[in-house]
């Protein structure tokens, strides 16, 4: 449902001179972006999208870009001026948020906003997923985490990236089957079709995967610590590349192939993990979310029964009703 606009002002009941604000609500994911602006009552007047946005890619540049572009689509879609942006309130959730000092410095950028905050993007899926009220939710997508809010407290798990954390992520599930596949090559574990379509997607050999999985940089690239001195660093593919495979691993299992139970059942080890954490803390429901999480839902509710529930909202509609609960009039 879309409403119509208003004016940049109306009058309340009291006749009072009330501004016009709009909520912005921002689902940045390692994949790519979603916007979404919405009035007062969080109706939707506008969407728009962009490219990858995760916090640790760049420093934030790409997510900024892809947040900048998003909203002008919003905001063209909506039909509103660019005068609007001053009385718009945003909040973005963001892939790679976990640290607070990289969430601050992203939302002290120079935004073109009237206020913005930004948070992990756990916090929209949380948001979405139960509407706002208590529970537990997990974000399986190219990156994984899990958030329970229970009797107003806050309890944040995972989340710590693609290098040292998300057990949960379609990324670390698609880099398990390519190792898998690797290992099947050498001779070293079976192989399965799923292995063999892998292999035939990345060139055929061994040898094709390493060259996939290190690409050679156009221009030398530098990394230095915080003292100054250079770091060596070895740069593969990202998250979202390994994260792809998640789909064809989910493909596979639904003809029964062996290795693709085996990664499924590797799978739900991590979630158990989680379970145990979220109900040692209170929480009696969780949701999951993300690509993974979604395929996972079946899976989970036999796993689990009636702890599990399923998802109220999206990750960007949580985005927005975050926006409006951090500055509602």
């Amino acid at each position: 449902m879309v409403r119509p606009r208003r004016g940049p002002a109306h009058q309340d009941f009291r006749g009072h001179l009330q501004v016009t604000r709009y909520y912005l609500g921002v689902d940045g994911g390692g994949t790519n972006c979603r916007i979404r602006l919405a009035d007062e009552h969080l109706v939707t007047l506008g969407e728009g999208r962009g490219g990858p946005s995760n916090l640790q890619i760049q420093n934030g540049e790409p997510a900024y870009r892809s947040i900048l572009d998003g909203a002008r689509a919003a905001f063209t879609a909506a039909g509103l001026p660019d005068a609007a942006y001053a009385r718009t309130y945003a909040c973005f959730c963001m892939a790679g948020g976990r640290s607070v000092g990289d969430r601050e410095t992203f939302q002290n950028r120079p935004w073109p906003f009237a206020a913005v905050r930004a948070y992990d993007d756990i916090d929209a899926a949380h948001a979405g997923a139960l509407g706002g009220e208590e529970g537990a939710v997990m974000i399986a997508g190219t990156g994984s985490a899990a958030l329970a809010i229970v009797g107003g407290t806050r309890h944040q798990c995972g989340g710590w990236g693609y290098h040292i954390g998300d057990q949960m992520s379609g990324a670390i599930l698609g880099r398990e089957l390519v190792r898998r596949t690797v290992e099947a090559t050498d001779g070293l574990v079976t192989g399965s079709p799923l292995t063999d379509a892998l292999l035939a997607e990345l060139g055929g050999s061994n040898d094709a995967i390493m060259d996939w999985s290190f690409p050679k940089p156009v221009t030398p690239v530098e990394f230095k610590d915080k003292d100054g001195s250079e770091l060596p660093v070895t740069v593969g593919r990202a998250p979202q590349a390994y994260g792809g495979f998640s789909r064809l691993i989910f493909d596979y299992y639904d003809r029964g192939d062996p290795v693709a139970k085996e990664l499924i059942a590797l799978e739900m080890t991590y979630v158990d993990n989680y379970v145990r954490w979220f109900k040692a803390r209170g929480a009696t429901r969780m949701a999951a979310t993300g690509g993974v999480g979604e395929r996972l839902y079946p899976m989970l509710v036999d796993r689990y029964g009636s702890f599990i529930v399923k998802p109220l909202g999206d990750n960007l509609s949580g985005a927005v009703i975050l926006a409006k609960q951090n500055f509602a009039a």
